[in-house]
């Protein structure tokens, strides 16, 4: 992460979070406990670039994935698949804003 913040990016998307349908060839999967890790390491390191988390999150993941540290998520699924768009984004929304 030292050499994306150092090259200057403006953030990272860091997963995945779980596995996803969305992507193929995907990296290990993180878990709170690897974004947890990473967060950590990242503090160690004094880097502070924001981190987005991605990959498979559902709305009951929001809470804790923010928990972590992570600057925000980035999700598709829950969005595509939903039944009622506007009240999902809607209670994600509230979710973050708590943390």
């Amino acid at each position: 992460m030292l050499f994306f913040a150092e090259m200057g990016a403006d953030y990272i998307g860091l997963g995945p979070f779980r596995n996803t349908k969305t992507k193929k060839n995907l990296s290990p999967i993180l878990g709170i406990e690897g974004y947890n890790d990473i967060l950590n390491e990242c503090a160690k390191r004094g880097i502070d670039i924001p981190i987005i988390a991605i990959g498979g999150i559902k709305t009951s993941d929001i809470a804790e994935l923010m928990e972590t540290g992570i600057h925000g998520i980035a999700v598709s699924g829950v969005i595509v698949n939903s039944n009622d768009m506007s009240g999902d984004i809607e209670k994600m929304n509230s979710i973050i804003k708590k943390k």
